[in-house]
Order: C-alpha cells, then structure tokens, then sequence
C-alpha cells in the first residue's frame, strides 16, 4: 500500500518537470534557435538538474524536436476546435484566415521555431510521424470546406487544398517575420493596431478572391 500512495505523487513530480523542461525550452528555442539555445540555460530556466533533461529527453535535438512537435499539434488541435464543418464555406474560409492570423500574433514563438527548422532543412519533422499524421487533418479539413463551397456554387473548382494552405500561411507569415524590415522598407509601423487590422482584412479579401466566383 505504501508504495502505491508514494507512486501517485511521483508520476505527478515527473509529470511536472517535464512540462516545465518543454516551457523553458520552448523559450530558449524560440530565441535562440537550436543552435543558440544551450541546455544548462534551459535547465536553469526549468528549475531542474540538467541530467534530468537527458533522462526525460535524451538529448538537445530530442528535446528540439519534441518542442516542436508541441508546437504543431498546438496549432493543429486549435484548428480542429473551429467546427468549421458547421459554418457555411465562406464563413468557415474566413474564421481560418482570422484563426490564422490571430495565431501568430499570439504566438510568436511558433514563427520562429518554424524558422529555425527550415535552417536545419526539417530534419526533425522528416522523423516526426506524429507532425505528418496531424498535419494532413489540415488539408483535409479545407478541402472539405472547398468541396461544400463548389457544391453550393460558391467557389470555383479545381483549387488545390495543399496550395491554399500554403497561400493562407504565407500572407500572414511573411508579414509577421519581416516585420523589422518591412517597417523601414515600407516606412510604415506594421505592428500598430490600425495596420494589424488593415492587413487582416486584405488577407480575408485576398483569399476570397482567390476561391470565389
């Protein structure tokens, strides 16, 4: 009996080491990139013996690619949670481009975790079942919302669901990432809220053009 009441609190003691190691590292990821983020930072961030890093994550890069599959699976659950199925397809094409958008300004940390994966070419995701299985829930769900919107006459067909995936990131991506250059290029602050609204709206217009009749 003493060992099943110590055992509960234990598993529980674990359990939240591991959370905080995944939410310091998450952060030092996020500033640093994998190179630049060490683990006796990350340990010092997490409260916890660096040896307890390795025993619960086996190394950086394991570490880096469990952060970043948080990451992905975060965003996708997210998504899912829409219920977009219940909205007429226009409503439900919008909803995304908000969810989107609204994504990234929140969490600005994904950006630049995706950023740091593209230098090392995705060597983690090419090795992570778990981003391919969830990732194509993405696709499949606005591929659903295009079907119901030819089918209602709505949308043309023919659009391609992976390129509009990619098209509904990359406006507000590509924004967000340059923003520092992009305010000294454009001469314009791309970070205030009349022109966060401003470039929201033209995304939410871009795509409708782009799908529509």
């Amino acid at each position: 009996m003493l060992a099943t009441k110590t055992r509960k609190p234990r598993i529980r003691d674990a359990e939240a080491t591991q959370k905080r190691i995944l939410a310091a590292a998450k952060q030092e990821f996020a500033k640093k990139g994998l190179g630049g983020a060490r683990v006796d930072d990350i340990a010092e961030r997490a409260k916890a013996n660096k040896r307890m890093i390795y025993h619960y994550f086996g190394s950086k890069e394991d570490l880096f690619q469990r952060v970043l599959e948080d990451a992905y699976v975060d965003i996708r659950t997210a998504e899912q949670k829409l219920e977009l199925d219940h909205l007429d397809p226009k409503d439900a094409l919008e909803r995304l481009v908000r969810f989107t958008w609204k994504y990234y300004l929140d969490n600005p940390e994904f950006l630049t975790m995706v950023n740091s994966e593209n230098l090392h070419k995705a060597r983690h995701l090419k090795k992570s079942k778990v981003v391919q299985d969830i990732s194509r829930r993405l696709v499949t769900m606005v591929d659903t919302i295009l079907e119901r919107g030819v089918k209602q006459g709505l949308f043309r067909e023919g659009i391609d669901p992976v390129q509009l995936n990619i098209t509904i990131a990359a406006i507000g991506y590509y924004y967000l990432t340059n923003r520092f250059t992009g305010a000294i290029i454009y001469e314009l602050d791309l970070m205030s809220r009349q022109a966060l609204d401003t470039r929201l709206q033209f995304n939410i217009d871009t795509i409708m053009r782009l799908v529509c009749k």
